[in-house]
């Protein structure tokens, strides 16, 4: 297994992440921008592109990911509530931004679906809403690995003063589902260096 951090950028700089098994089969995990990048990085190590996932429906995460859907013939999932983003420009912030993203060919996933991508890699889908209503964390408990969006940061967490965002809701799951994850889990976020778990609660800002 190997996870492959891609920095993108069109607004906002995010991170999107190739999340690959041994035998190349392979996630890609909030595309925000830059579709002849991530083309571009996938050739490089000859992955062949199973999925793609989202953490929620901000365009920072989204706005390469119907491009590339289609380019590579592959599903996009989203959590409970994702497809109220992407299909309005208003909800997911493009229509603020230099784009207009909007599309409804996403796959809802409820909390506690498994995603398989291939040997020993499969993630399991934790709601953990709060910054946004559909926000979605995919945990590899085999490999010790969540990728969490903007939920949590290395030392911060996601904004709630937009749509569907809500400070008491983002704290709880971070209090009951984040920290809930072994200590050692390394997490992903869209815009910080990988931290761990154990790390993290030693913040004083989810009480």
């Amino acid at each position: 297994m190997q996870i492959i951090p891609v920095p993108v950028c069109k607004d906002i700089d995010e991170f999107a992440y190739f999340y690959a098994a041994d035998d190349n089969s392979a996630a890609l995990i909030d595309p925000g921008a830059e579709p002849e990048k991530l083309k571009s990085v996938a050739k490089e190590y000859d992955l062949k592109l199973k999925a793609i996932l989202i953490t929620h429906g901000h365009a920072d995460h989204i706005g390469a990911a119907e491009e590339l859907a289609e380019f590579y013939n592959a599903p996009i999932y989203i959590g409970v509530g994702g497809k109220s983003y992407t299909s309005d420009p208003k909800k997911n912030l493009s229509y603020f931004m230099s784009g207009h993203i909007q599309f409804d060919n996403v796959i809802e996933k409820d909390d506690g679906d498994i995603i398989e991508i291939g040997e020993n890699c499969k993630l399991k889908i934790i709601a953990t809403p709060g910054h946004t209503l559909d926000g979605a964390t995919y945990y590899d408990e085999v490999n010790g690995i969540a990728f969490v969006g903007d939920t949590i940061f290395e030392g911060s967490y996601g904004r709630t003063d937009f749509y569907g965002g809500n400070e008491e809701t983002l704290f709880k799951s971070i209090r009951e589902k984040i920290f809930a994850l072994p200590d050692n889990t390394k997490l992903f976020s869209g815009h910080s260096r990988p931290t761990t778990v154990e790390v993290e609660k030693t913040r004083n800002f989810y009480n």
